[in-house]
């Protein structure tokens, strides 16, 4: 996946994503990730190309785009500084989903943010435990008159 400086759509706080395939999908910031977003894009200019840049040690921009080996490293050197286990972009992306199933998003919707084509495959990111199952039901209402004999 490439982000681009011209996939930001700012005034709609939102990123146009492709995906495998070269599908398309529009992905909305909200909270902590608008606000670092545009803290990041004050920094970067507006410069067209990529959306982001590697940082030289010395805090100096090299315009160009991230590697695959780049983004592993920062995730490395980012989650040693959080004193947490080694994680993936593939993590992040689990985390993503489940935390939305979590929250009781639909999983339609989730499949959508998610980019998947089949809802089969967002499902296999549901961790929710089966008090969840037990949650959901509580919210049906089932009438029921009981039979009394005569």
């Amino acid at each position: 996946m490439t982000l681009d400086l011209a996939d930001w759509e700012r005034t709609a706080d939102r990123l146009r994503v492709r995906g495998k395939g070269n599908k398309e999908r529009l992905v909305y910031l909200v909270s902590g990730a608008k606000a670092a977003l545009h803290d990041w894009l004050a920094v970067r200019s507006e410069a067209s190309g990529p959306l982001f840049y590697r940082i030289l040690k010395g805090g100096s921009l090299v315009p160009g785009r991230l590697t695959t080996q780049a983004i592993y490293v920062i995730l490395k050197k980012r989650a040693v500084e959080a004193g947490v286990a080694d994680f993936s972009p593939h993590d992040l992306r689990r985390t993503f989903v489940g935390d939305l199933l979590q929250e009781g998003v639909d999983i339609v919707t989730v499949q959508k943010m998610a980019g998947h084509a089949n809802v089969q495959t967002t499902s296999r990111y549901d961790r929710r435990p089966e008090t969840a199952k037990r949650q959901a039901a509580a919210k049906l209402h089932v009438p029921y008159i009981p039979y009394r004999e005569e």
